[in-house]
């Protein structure tokens, strides 16, 4: 079995780039399949869900060439092979799910998707993907089959585009709605829309792709239907989950790191949180550089929410950046219901972390009243001791990353299959900021799908 060995009390210090966005190259590889025109994408990021995507799309017919040191990738889908995912990537990530906009428009055949997987953070039903699709004239229906779920859909006469109002802005509903509306006959109208910097890339892509679409102040996209596909060229944006990652590392071990492709206008109110604690930063024309910049301060209150608040996969590495603050600090999740799991580990290490099932916050999220853990208080500053961890998830995972880093023993951290999901040759950087880590075993397994299979 794999494991890092992370040796930690050494501060990081030098320059790291950020890779393209996981959330986003996942979801542009599916893009592509909506024509039958080249496209090439720089910035690809070298991680198991892109491989996993990939895989996925050459089953169903695409032709792909990836670059894997350049980061570029170019994928072509002259004919669809079939419209059958099969079952072996039940449960690989959340990108299956999305294959039903994309060939809704692409295809008279069934198309058959397995259920969707990803991290155990809370459920991630997909009712509103199906209303949506739906409302645009696809049927629909799930079945169970070789003891796992699959998802039957259909346009035989095409989709029409119709006004859809999405119950919560869910950025993978909102995807989803996207790719399927881009053939639909007429105009497309989403309101309550996810409108993440994830999402504008997705659509910048589909512009050029030969799409017409809007964005409207009020979470508000129009799609117009595409009538002329155009052979792409597109630069991923850099992942600003990874952005953050690295800049709470440096801080939290009192170093100072600089993380090129970091994107000022993506970071916002996570860069004012900073600012509240006495964190450092300063903003360069090709990223931002992280420090520690005196004692830090607690005292914060953050509640997640969709774009822009901020992120809900930014909250697990804040909180072991709390730990070394001074005060106690209210943390509310409003995006998932089951996301703070990670935090016991956290209190075995020295963490004083207290979690409850009322909302903590300014507002009622839609887990009050709820039996889900879902707000908690972390008082610092603790000492945290190195421990063996097993990984859970994939956010929670680099959080035991920057933990260990921060315990002057020697930590043993396993289930880096998650860590490879997100973060590109994590070792590499790591080293090369000075941390002190060793990867040691074999893969339990050489299949990416495989791998994650059971996430």
């Amino acid at each position: 079995m794999e494991r890092l060995e992370i040796q930690g009390g050494v501060p990081l210090h030098g320059s790291v780039r950020a890779s393209g966005a996981k959330n986003v190259m996942t979801k542009l590889l599916v893009a592509s399949l909506l024509s039958d025109k080249r496209c090439r994408f720089y910035n690809v990021p070298d991680i198991a869900d892109v491989d996993i995507t990939v895989e996925l799309c050459r089953e169903i017919g695409a032709s792909i060439t990836w670059d894997k040191q350049e980061g570029i990738l170019e994928i072509i889908t002259k004919d669809l092979k079939t419209s059958y995912v099969p079952q072996r990537f039940s449960g690989s990530n959340r990108i299956p799910i999305l294959m039903i906009g994309a060939l809704l428009g692409r295809t008279d055949e069934d198309i058959i998707v397995p259920t969707a997987g990803g991290c155990k953070i809370g459920k991630r039903p997909i009712d509103f993907h199906l209303q949506a699709l739906r409302a645009l004239g696809a049927s629909i229906e799930h079945r169970e089959m070789k003891k796992e779920g699959a998802y039957f859909a259909h346009a035989h006469h095409g989709l029409t585009g119709a006004c859809i109002e999405l119950p919560y802005p869910s950025v993978g509903a909102t995807e989803n709605t996207v790719l399927a509306a881009v053939r639909a006959r007429g105009t497309t109208i989403i309101k309550n829309a996810a409108i993440e910097p994830e999402i504008i890339d997705l659509i910048l892509f589909l512009q050029k792709l030969g799409a017409i679409i809007t964005v409207d102040v009020d979470r508000t996209i129009r799609i117009q239907q595409a009538r002329t596909f155009y052979e792409v060229e597109h630069t991923v944006m850099t992942d600003r989950i990874e952005a953050a990652s690295w800049g709470l590392a440096a801080i939290s071990t009192k170093g100072r790191v600089f993380v090129e492709g970091a994107q000022h206008l993506h970071m916002i109110t996570f860069l004012n949180r900073l600012r509240e604690v006495g964190a450092g930063f300063e903003i360069k024309p090709n990223g931002i550089e992280f420090f520690a910049d005196g004692p830090l301060r607690g005292g914060v209150h953050i509640e997640t929410d969709v774009h822009p608040g901020f992120m809900t996969d930014w909250q697990q590495p804040f909180v072991v950046l709390l730990t070394q603050a001074h005060g106690n600090s209210v943390i509310h999740e409003t995006v998932y219901e089951n996301r703070f799991g990670y935090t016991e580990t956290l209190r075995q290490m020295g963490a004083d972390i207290e979690l409850f099932t009322q909302c903590l916050g300014g507002k009622s999220c839609r887990f009050a009243a709820q039996s889900y853990h879902h707000s908690l208080i972390v008082r610092g500053p603790t000492q945290l001791v190195g421990k063996e961890i097993a990984i859970p998830d994939l956010r929670a995972g680099f959080a035991y990353v920057m933990a260990a880093l921060l315990a002057p023993e020697v930590s043993h951290i396993t289930g880096l299959s998650f860590l490879d999901r997100g973060y590109a040759r994590l070792v590499d950087k790591l080293s090369a900021l000075g941390a002190q880590v060793v990867r040691t075993g074999a893969p339990v397994c050489s299949s990416p799908v495989h791998a994650v299979a059971s996430i």
